[in-house]
């Protein structure tokens, strides 16, 4: 590479331009990359949502979700199916290895579903999970005035927000709907021989539209079209009715007069409203929006709140919940971070050289190596997001490295010189270190190589943080043999003669020489430092990813099944009230009966809620307060209600703090004792937190069994046994009808209900032999069921889940496992798995280390080509031996536990230790083939004279990350671990490799160095 520092020097105009230039595009490129929390990550998993109404969950589970879980078994890398049935409706995850071809899945799942036997009336979705489909806003409107807010919303707000590019879906909830609601009467429809049913297909009747083919003229063809239509809601009260037997009779033989609708219903319009929303107990309309997966979120945002602005005349609006707010306090957070850290690593420099024009020189890399990798990161569509400012953050250090060597051989030489400074001075300074650095900058580049072997989501997630640091220390080495020589030539005109040898060389010098005549005190002193540090690893704590305080809260209640809306509104108003007197709680976004965008079920028995907290809140002890004041009121209110409260994720990757106990039997009864039991201790534990148990309870229900023979005998189907007891049980959904202008939909219910099993047993049903009850044609029974059925790879099974509080996941984990098997005395159909976060943990570590010990391996090999020698590298990576030292000492005083990032960290390290050694062994190696030095003398001349530059780039590498290590704002805890296992494991490595290395070059050499004191 010395043939750039030779061209730049000749053609120092172009290159500024040059830089100019690409710094000019880099700032393009920095400030066009789409701003968002995370990675652009697409999770490998399915989502197929079945509706069949009416089911029940057994039903549904025989009829439809069994069949295709049969057929899904089939999809080629299918890694793990869960379903769970419900009434009504299903769901059922696929999850697939990530780089999956997902569109090809899709497409096989989408025939798997249309090859399958399933009832007509089944609908299925199929859906696709990534970070992008989450929520970016909850938002909750009020009007102004007399202002119609649903109709602004949907004739004029949710257009314009459809417009924006980058939304997704825009969803509304909370909304009131006029209905036409028809109230037959059940004793005059009887008489009549009508049912609910049947007057449903008679008024949709009454819309009839058809082409029935065309007038020819002598010049024209006109086409014909036949059409009736109710077109007011008078025309609907005097529609006439006709009953079955009317029907079939001839016209002239009817002696009964003909029925109006009004003559056996009460029509009337009403507004109903399936859901309520509020925000701090106010009525609102709730707004959630979702973005495209590759949108920018923060553009998104901002564009979303300029609609919602400019709307202000006529409503309000308050924010729940607001991912771009977090967003952006990640990225301002992570930005001064790395300008701390780039202000440190310049007063690092500047203390070492002493000379402002020199430290200008050395840190002109930042911003050029930054700016530059920018170009890469926008060409490769990759976000700005925590990773990538973290990868920012990190590098900031780093990339000076290059420039600092480069810079401090080229101001130590020109003082030597008395020619002062010259091209071929430059040149002979730049290429002196050249083997150095562009061996120390790939061997910290290829480190990230085997990051491909960690799969799963940490592989994904710590991708684009590899690739800016890696973007970043290649620029940074084209910097330093081009731009930094040319800054050089024209600053270093005047300096002072060169000093005489330093206090710190002096000390220094000594104790290298004491260092190699005792090489055994050295090593066991050494390996000493490295027990001792491991002995700390215990007290470290084990987790995936350190466990990050939100000040949002998830709460949740669900009340007994077939509880009403109205009921469930009654209790989650008194739990909003409770909510409103606590004084840590900032504001209360409530929806109930709304969708829940987790299961995406959406049920009238159950209320979610969004809880923002003050800032300065102590979150767990006021989620238990919460959950104790909340099991006050719903156990006074509705007994059998669940309550949950926890913190609202991250969005990150998961976090694996969690613990699952899986249960498996085909006993139901069996597998919900388990499951109580294990719930139960689950709850007990101090470690753990947010108990969930997907096994729901039973309910009652009320099972028609019909009698073949005796349908039959009285000539009635099963369908028309099931209309008539629909009919009495529910409201018959017409449609949606056009009436005096306006669509609304069209209800039809009795007048009475059925408000016992016995009334249900006197239902009339019509037959050939007149009216006759149920009982006559069918058994009633009144059953215990359960509300849902959950399957795993097709058997079925119930899950207690936990969070775990602290930091030591594996311990509690086995700890947990051990106890359930142990100490609980379950039924003897049931067996259990344990496991969860900590699984994935421990396989994610192990794939860490096989990429450590890959990373060791090209590193070897990287060296190996630089310096020809076999053993050279292996003096070289016997500096990596004592990393540990000042990382697990560094992250035993910072308490931090032993996690990804920690791993992450240990793996930059392979890269940044190296270069140190690499520096010192070079010199040590052009001492002994070009100056014909002893072994013993060239490591004393190098060791003195590589003092300086070995000592800079690692003060200022440290210097660098300390503003990071030190922060305490949510969302960049991901880089902290890193951090301080950079800082403490790159501090004792340095001390470490001055003394260590040399020793380690002469045992290396110790022939030869044995041989060359013996002729002195």
């Amino acid at each position: 590479m010395s043939f750039l520092t030779k061209f730049s020097l000749k053609n120092a105009v172009a290159v500024f331009i040059i830089s100019f230039l690409l710094i000019i595009l880099g700032a393009y490129s920095f400030s066009s990359l789409k701003v968002d929390l995370l990675p652009n990550i697409e999770f490998p998993q399915l989502s197929i949502e079945i509706v069949y109404p009416g089911a029940s969950p057994q039903d549904i589970n025989d009829q439809v979700t069994t069949k295709l879980e049969e057929k899904f078994k089939s999809l080629e890398g299918l890694k793990q199916m869960q379903s769970s049935s419900y009434e009504n409706m299903a769901v059922i995850n696929l999850e697939f290895p990530f780089h999956t071809d997902m569109d090809e899945v899709e497409r096989q799942v989408h025939t798997l579903i249309n090859d399958t036997d399933l009832p007509e009336n089944v609908q299925t979705k199929v859906n696709r999970f990534s970070f992008g489909t989450i929520p970016i806003f909850n938002i909750s409107l009020f009007a102004k005035k007399d202002v119609d807010l649903q109709k602004i919303l949907e004739t004029q707000v949710i257009p314009e927000l459809n417009k924006i590019d980058g939304i997704n879906s825009i969803s509304v909830g909370g909304g009131k709907e006029e209905i036409i609601k028809i109230t037959v009467d059940k004793q005059k429809a009887l008489r009549a021989g009508l049912t609910l049913s049947q007057i449903k297909d008679q008024i949709n009747e009454k819309y009839m539209s058809f082409p029935v083919g065309n007038i020819h003229t002598d010049t024209l063809q006109i086409p014909v079209r036949v059409q009736e239509k109710l077109k007011t809601v008078k025309d609907l009260e005097n529609m006439t009715l006709t009953s079955p037997s009317q029907q079939s009779m001839p016209a002239a033989t009817q002696t009964k007069p003909a029925i109006k609708l009004k003559d056996i219903a009460n029509i009337e319009t009403v507004t109903d409203q399936s859901e309520f929303t509020r925000y701090n107990l106010k009525e609102a309309l709730s707004m959630a929006v979702t973005k495209k997966q590759d949108a920018n979120t923060v553009e998104v945002a901002d564009k979303v709140i300029k609609v919602l602005d400019s709307y202000k005349d006529k409503f309000d609006y308050s924010i729940g919940f607001d991912s771009a707010k977090g967003i952006k306090k990640s990225v301002e957070s992570l930005v001064r971070e790395g300008l701390l850290g780039a202000l440190f690593a310049s007063v690092a420099v500047l203390l070492f050289l002493r000379n402002v024009r020199a430290t200008v020189i050395a840190i002109v890399s930042i911003p050029l190596s930054l700016l530059v990798a920018s170009i890469f990161l926008n060409r490769m569509d990759i976000s700005l997001n925590v990773m990538t400012l973290g990868g920012m953050a990190v590098a900031v250090g780093r990339v000076v490295d290059d420039s600092i060597v480069v810079i401090e051989n080229i101001f130590r030489r020109v003082r030597k010189a008395k020619t002062g400074i010259t091209d071929e001075l430059i040149q002979d300074s730049t290429k002196e270190i050249l083997k150095a650095i562009t061996s120390s900058t790939i061997t910290t580049v290829v480190v990230f190589l085997p990051l491909g072997f960690v799969g799963g989501i940490t592989g994904e997630f710590f991708l684009p943080f590899a690739l800016t640091i890696v973007f970043a220390l290649l620029v940074s080495l084209v910097v330093a043999v081009t731009v930094v020589p040319i800054l050089a030539k024209f600053s270093f005109k005047k300096v002072p003669p060169e000093e005489k040898e330093g206090a710190l060389q002096r000390v220094y010098g000594r104790i290298i020489a004491w260092a190699l005549r005792h090489k055994a005190i050295v090593l066991l002193l050494s390996v000493a430092l490295l027990v001792g540090s491991f002995a700390l690893s215990p007290a470290l704590g084990f987790t995936f990813l350190p466990n990050e305080e939100q000040k949002t809260l998830v709460a949740s209640i669900e009340l007994p099944p077939s509880t009403s809306l109205e009921k469930t509104n009654d209790v989650s108003l008194a739990l909003e009230n409770m909510f409103a007197k606590q004084k840590e709680i900032k504001n209360v976004t409530a929806a109930v009966g709304s969708r829940d965008y987790r299961s995406g079920l959406k049920r009238q028995n159950q209320a979610n809620y969004f809880i923002n907290l003050k800032e300065d809140v102590a979150v767990a002890p006021l989620i238990k307060k919460l959950e104790k004041k909340m099991e006050q009121i719903v156990n006074e209110k509705a007994p059998g209600t669940t309550i949950g409260v926890r913190e609202m994720d991250s969005g990150g990757p998961p976090t694996n703090n969690n613990i699952d106990i899986d249960l498996y039997s085909n006993n139901l009864s069996a597998l919900q004792k388990a499951a109580k039991q294990v719930e139960t201790y689950l709850n007990k534990r101090h470690d753990l937190k947010d108990v969930t148990n997907n096994f729901s309870d039973k309910q009652k229900q009320i099972v028609v069994d019909i009698d073949p023979e005796k349908a039959a005998a009285y000539g009635v189907s099963g369908f028309q046994i099931l209309g008539t007891i629909a009919d009495a049980t529910k409201p018959v959904d017409v449609g949606t009808l056009t009436l005096n202008g306006k669509e609304r939909t069209v209800q039809l219910s009795y007048n009475q209900h059925l408000q016992s099993v016995d009334e249900l047993k006197n239902t009339m049903i019509f037959t050939k032999r007149g009216l006759v009850p149920v009982s006559k044609l069918a058994s009633v029974n009144e059953v215990d069921t359960y509300t849902s059925i959950q399957k795993l790879d097709g058997k079925v099974f119930a899950r207690v889940s936990a969070q775990i509080v602290g930091d030591n996941i594996q311990k509690v984990t086995n700890d947990v496992i051990r106890h359930v098997k142990n100490d609980l005395n379950l039924p003897d159909d049931v067996s259990l798995e344990g496991g969860g976060g900590s699984d994935e943990t421990v396989q994610t570590f192990q794939e860490l280390g096989i990429a450590m010990l890959v990373a060791i391996g090209l590193v070897y090999i990287t060296m190996l080509v630089t310096f020809g020698k076999a053993r050279i590298p292996f003096v070289i990576l016997s500096s990596l031996i004592f990393v540990p030292i000042g990382s697990l000492l560094g992250l035993y005083i910072a308490k931090e536990p032993l996690s990804i990032s920690v791993m992450i960290g240990l793996l930059m390290l392979i890269g940044i230790v190296t270069t140190n050694a690499i520096v010192l062994v070079d010199r040590i190696g052009q001492n002994r083939e070009q100056k014909g030095m002893t072994i013993r003398d060239a490591i004393m001349e190098a060791g003195k004279t590589r003092l300086r530059p070995i000592l800079m780039t690692a003060f200022a590498t440290v210097t660098a990350l300390i503003p990071l290590a030190l922060t305490k704002e949510s969302g960049t805890l991901i880089s902290k671990g890193l951090a301080i296992t950079v800082i403490g494991g790159l501090t004792s490595s340095t001390l470490l490799t001055l003394i260590l290395i040399p020793v380690m070059y002469e045992l290396f050499f110790i022939r030869q160095a044995k041989a060359e004191r013996m002729k002195q």
